[in-house]
């Protein structure tokens, strides 16, 4: 966990890498973006050898989707808060990440609604973005 006075560290995972760009300029003020990755299967092995505060999670991503990653951070007892970011508005994503005990923010709304997701969710309160 980040010290008094240092920034949270943050790990991205999103297969397309202007959006990995893009969300690293936009939390380089406020976060330390300590792993940028391709896909779910990355995130996790840099989730378990770093040890983030958070992980930001595309839903779809190739070899092993956010949802299928932060389920295995979940079996093996990592304390990083999982904020999905995605395209995705479909309630049902919601509700697997409500269940997963995940924020939720979607792509469109991400200059808005990121970092309070991702200080909502290390204060323990989830944040969901309005999908409509």
């Amino acid at each position: 966990m980040a010290t008094s006075g240092a920034k949270p560290r943050i790990i991205l995972a999103d297969d397309y890498p202007p959006m990995l760009e893009e969300v690293s300029k936009l939390l380089e003020s406020e976060f330390e973006v300590v792993a940028a990755v391709s896909n779910g299967a990355l995130a996790v092995t840099a989730v378990s050898n770093l040890k983030p505060d958070a992980a930001l999670l595309d839903i779809h991503m190739p070899e092993l989707g956010g949802i299928e990653a932060a389920q295995q951070l979940r079996d093996l007892g990592s304390s990083a808060k999982v904020i999905f970011l995605t395209i995705e508005r479909d309630p049902e994503y919601v509700r697997i990440a409500t269940a997963l005990n995940a924020g939720y923010v979607v792509k469109s709304r991400m200059a808005r609604d990121l970092s309070i997701a991702i200080r909502e969710a290390l204060a323990g309160r989830p944040f969901i973005s309005s999908t409509q």
